[in-house]
């Protein structure tokens, strides 16, 4: 067992005239190795849930284990918890403050105390994860597009060797061609490492493609929790607390509205397709034929400088900086516990 939560509550402003409940009573369990989905409306807890889950922040009431360890047990090693649940923030900024993208990276490994040859081993390593080469390394990452700096930020948590990742909308901004590359790298991480990986998203297309479990959040309160294709069957009840389903599901109950026998649990574009060539005689493109609940196939992510990673289409600048692995002894490290939150 990965993550336990019991009774989990959390209110912001308690005990003044602004309290707020921002989670009630949420139990949970998460299996090791799994992908979850967490979906939600804006205000819906989302966020203030995964926040609990490496320690960011402290329960109002009710426990949080990890691994079989009650976080809030006194003389529980904090620090240690969030080199292992690794969270990545919705927006880059908030957790890169170092001079260059290979100091920043360097930054959480030199926290866990290890070698500066281990140091620099990892970083160059979850870069390269992430398709980042060597010619970002002493650029700032200040300076690159939003894509990249995603990057930035997910090779800064992959470098701890994490057993979680927790990612809060990863894509968002991105234009598709970034978006897909960044969840294929995230697919790509949970098959090969066996990751758990929890995604906070918007998009029921990106949850039904990649997620095999799919948590549901309404007011603070857990309101479903199933696979994806038993939850976007609910999507009326979806729909009436701001959310709905993929599109794909939408066509599916217009052409059976029309009489079509096609299969209502379809949730993604392959499934669709395949269930309609057979309606029309015809055989799915060979190789290329998903069955259900079967995760379409995710490729390495390409080098950054073949996208753009920008919101607004633009193209990416032909960044080039120092080449070869740097110094990770870097910048002075700071002392601050801020700082170590945010890796």
């Amino acid at each position: 067992m990965s993550i336990k939560a019991v009774n989990l509550c959390h209110v912001y402003g308690q005990g003044t005239a602004l309290e707020q409940y921002a989670l009630k009573n949420v139990n949970l369990e998460i299996e090791d190795g799994q992908f979850i989905g967490l979906i939600g409306h804006t205000g819906s807890g989302k966020s203030t849930l995964i926040q609990h889950f490496n320690g960011l922040l402290r329960a109002t009431s009710g426990e949080l284990y990890y691994n079989g360890e009650n976080i809030y047990a006194p003389g529980y090693d904090m620090k240690k918890l969030r080199s292992k649940v690794g969270l990545v923030f919705q927006y880059p900024e908030h957790q890169l403050f170092e001079v260059d993208v290979f100091s920043d990276v360097c930054f959480g490994p030199r926290n866990q105390g290890l070698s500066e040859e281990e140091i620099r081993a990892r970083a160059v390593e979850a870069l390269e994860q992430v398709g980042l080469d060597e010619s970002y390394y002493r650029q700032s990452p200040f300076e690159l597009s939003g894509g990249q700096k995603r990057r930035v930020a997910i090779a800064g948590v992959l470098a701890m060797h994490p057993e979680v990742l927790i990612l809060d909308e990863p894509t968002a901004g991105l234009d598709p061609k970034g978006r897909d590359e960044i969840l294929g790298e995230i697919e790509k991480l949970h098959r090969e490492r066996h990751m758990t990986i929890i995604l906070v998203s918007h998009s029921m297309e990106d949850v039904a493609r990649y997620a095999d479990r799919l948590i549901v959040m309404n007011r603070g309160e857990k309101m479903f929790d199933d696979t994806p294709r038993n939850v976007f069957r609910h999507y009326k009840e979806l729909e009436a607390i701001g959310l709905a389903a993929p599109q794909v599901t939408y066509i599916v109950q217009a052409l059976r509205k029309e009489g079509i026998p096609i299969d209502d649990s379809l949730i993604t574009v392959e499934e669709a397709r395949d269930a309609i060539l057979r309606l029309v005689g015809k055989e799915p493109p060979a190789g290329d034929e998903l069955q259900a609940g079967e995760k379409a196939p995710a490729e390495s992510m390409p080098p950054v400088g073949e996208e753009s990673g920008r919101s607004d289409g633009a193209e990416a600048e032909d960044e080039s900086g120092a080449s070869g692995v740097p110094d990770a002894a870097g910048a002075e490290v700071s002392d601050s516990s801020e700082q170590e939150d945010r890796k």
